[in-house]
């Protein structure tokens, strides 16, 4: 398609009507063709995408005409929620014609807006560009006119055509439509699919490249437990300065960060032994954040259904960056600045570079933390990189803590014609104070993740003792060695089926002299995802584990090392479709569990209420009866939202776990004023279940308001 540039005379007022007469000569997108249900064939329902432009600025015109437009699904408003129940509009912009990085965008017929960064890793979907947009409803569908500020993006403007593609959802029919790339083996993100806008390079800036983000913050608060119960008022400001050195890099400076508007961790009950992970929510290292990951975590075939979803591995992380600034209790630690370069140098290398120094803080240490990483693309979906990571105590005698490593990938998506075959590996090494040897982590992987057939198997090995500088890991000593099948046909012409699932999915672990420590083979014996969009699961759960060290299952229980387990454990699990207004995921597991038994179950339920009236809440139950002890862990999360529009939200967390004992509530309000201009209200207050006192008693609670503007030249 062909973008159509503005006369200097013309003005696009951003209302959703796309009545100005620059529309007309815009020639439209169109001939959307079904992903599901039925794949090639025609939409049901007719979408126009129309694309101008000025010096300044890209315009984007939807139409998304519907026969039933009183059928409309439009819970969401709030800025970058998933649209799992709506309809919703969707398009990627892959500028540099990567066919690795780009971005993401999305909203629905209530004007949500959603974005993210695209790398090979995945997507970063906690990145806010500024941009905005505006839906209009009317008896035809629904209507989106979209203002992109070219500022926001990165892009070559002597190149002559950017990556592009579109996805429509109608909601009802359960129908996924898209303009290219529209097999079941491709998908939008699939950059190698899209096709191309051309006719943006006449005349296009993204000015000198400086924006200016200050904030102002306010905090209020107290910790009567820990013997503070006096309110401390605090003032403190700060600032974020970016500045795009080439049309593809970008340099930022952050200097007495503070991130109280932070949305809080979800919590969890821990009967594993092992470490938690809990994600990055802090803006400052979310932004670029594709450009610093590495290959050793992996979510190949997590994306095609059939009852086989596969979570992002995330037990071998070389930079994981809640490393800096929190402790490991996730208590914040003072930043006094920060500095990243991200994004492409030339046409194929990519570079990520941060570096971080904290203060002392509440008896932590100041420290500093670097991270450099180069990657070169390769091919179309290819490449090759390397990582360094240093952390060390300025003035400190102790030896500075550093890991390098690299990794690879090879990817194609016409292995055969047209399937996906992925070959992903990686080594790291990091130094050890002691010099005793054995630090160093490696990793293969090959994947076949396609639609009906989806395959692949992984090995990786981590030495005693690897211990990566600023990474995350949750075990050392083991060799893990993962292959995995899914089956998931398609039953023709059936009114009631869509798909079902069959999967057989192996994690084995021995230890480095290659003694077996455990072994997990979880069988999907049964998956139906039906049309009207509910699913029900069954899986058989054999397993051996033997213990290599003492593991603490609970405050109570601790289980002796050398002790040998043989398990089989059943799950079976639900979902009612999320466009129901309640939304309902239930699942029962039980069977052996080391030497005793575990029942646990869990519950998920949304109720939307409507348009920006939504309530999650979750819950889980385990029981657990072991010769070692008995005990009952318990979990709540109540999320009650009020979206009033798309810059206003209120949403309110609580929490509560029979472990820690502690009942937390956090309230976040945000006004967004305009794109880049947001205030938010926050309060936080936690509990602790005292059974001394039988009540509740406070441990602490802050109050935080944070203003935070932004000014680009």
């Amino acid at each position: 398609m062909t973008a159509v540039r503005i006369r200097d005379d013309e003005r696009i007022v951003i209302d959703g009507r796309l009545d100005e007469q620059a529309w007309e000569r815009a020639v439209p997108a169109t001939d959307f063709r079904q992903q599901d249900p039925r794949e090639g064939d025609p939409s049901s329902e007719r979408t126009e995408v129309r694309i101008l432009y000025n010096r300044k600025a890209l315009y984007m015109g939807m139409i998304c005409f519907d026969d039933e437009p009183n059928r409309l699904l439009r819970y969401q408003r709030r800025r970058d929620e998933f649209l799992q129940a709506d309809d919703r509009f969707q398009w990627v912009f892959d500028p540099f014609l990567t066919a690795q990085n780009g971005y993401f965008f999305e909203t629905n017929p209530s004007g949500l807006m959603g974005d993210a960064l695209l790398g090979p890793a995945g997507s970063n979907r906690q990145w806010d560009g500024i941009w905005t947009l505006r839906v209009q409803r009317s008896n035809i569908g629904w209507t989106v006119e979209v203002e992109i500020p070219f500022s926001t993006l990165n892009f070559d403007p002597n190149g002559t055509s950017w990556g592009i593609n579109f996805q429509r959802t109608v909601r009802r029919k359960n129908e996924e439509t898209l303009w290219a790339g529209w097999g079941r083996n491709q998908g939008l993100q699939r950059l190698t699919n899209t096709g191309l806008l051309q006719g943006l390079n006449q005349d296009v800036s993204s000015g000198i490249g400086l924006e200016v983000r200050p904030y102002g913050l306010f905090t209020s608060q107290a910790s009567p437990i820990t013997g503070q119960p006096q309110t401390r008022n605090h003032f403190t400001g700060g600032i974020d300065l970016s500045y795009s050195l080439t049309t593809g890099l970008r340099s930022i400076f952050t200097a007495n960060t503070d991130f109280a508007q932070t949305e809080v961790d979800q919590r969890a009950v821990n009967l594993t032994g092992f470490p938690l992970f809990f994600p990055e929510k802090r803006t400052f290292f979310l932004e670029g954040a594709n450009f610093l990951d590495f290959g050793s975590v992996t979510q190949a075939g997590s994306s095609f259904g059939g009852g086989f979803s596969r979570p992002v591995d995330t037990s071998i992380i070389p930079f994981f960056s809640r490393r800096i600034g929190l402790d490991a209790d996730g208590n914040p630690q003072k930043i006094n600045y920060g500095v990243k370069l991200i994004g492409q140098v030339g046409r194929r290398q990519d570079l990520g570079v941060l570096y971080v120094r904290t203060g002392t803080d509440h008896g932590v240490p100041g420290e500093d933390f670097l991270v450099l990483r180069p990657k070169r693309r390769l091919f179309r979906q290819s490449y090759v990189g390397t990582i360094y990571t240093l952390r060390r105590q300025p003035g400190s005698t102790l030896k500075a803590l550093q890991t390098l490593g690299a990794d690879f990938q090879l990817a194609t998506s016409t292995f055969r014609g047209s399937r996906n075959l992925l070959t992903t590996g990686f080594f790291l090494h990091n130094t050890n104070p002691l010099d005793t040897g054995h630090s160093s982590a490696y990793g293969l992987r090959m994947d076949y993740p396609n639609d009906r057939w989806n395959a692949g198997m992984s090995y990786r090995g981590i030495q005693e003792n690897f211990n990566p500088a600023i990474g995350f890991i949750q075990r050392t000593g083991y060799q893990q060695y993962n292959p995995y099948l899914n089956f998931s046909p398609r039953p023709r012409n059936n009114k009631f089926v869509r798909r079902f699932g069959f999967t057989a999915d192996l994690n084995m672990l021995t230890d480095m002299h290659n003694r077996f420590l455990s072994r997990t083979l979880d069988f999907t014996v049964f998956n139906m995802d039906l049309q009207r969009q509910d699913s029900v699961n069954v899986h058989v759960i054999p397993g051996y584990e033997r213990l290599d060290r003492d593991r603490k299952l609970h405050p109570t229980v601790t289980l002796p090392s050398g002790a040998e387990y043989n398990t089989v454990r059943y799950r079976v699990g639900a979902s009612t479709a999320n466009r129901r207004v309640v939304a309902v995921t239930p699942a029962v597991e039980w069977g052996h569990f080391y030497g005793g038994t575990r029942r646990q179950t869990t519950l998920d339920v949304t109720v939307r209420a409507r348009p920006g009236v939504i309530i999650y809440l979750s819950s889980e139950w385990n029981h657990v009866d072991l010769p070692e002890g008995k005990f009952s862990t318990t979990l709540y999360r109540l999320t009650p939202e009020l979206q009033f529009n798309q810059w206003l939200s209120l949403v309110n967390t609580m929490q509560y776990d029979s472990v820690s004992r502690v009942l937390g509530w956090q309230s976040r309000f945000r006004w967004i004023l305009i794109p880049g201009n947001d205030l938010y209200v926050v309060y936080t207050q936690n509990w602790l279940d005292d059974p001394a006192l039988n009540r509740f008693t406070t441990l602490n609670r802050l109050a935080a308001t944070k203003f935070i503007y932004t000014h680009r030249f």
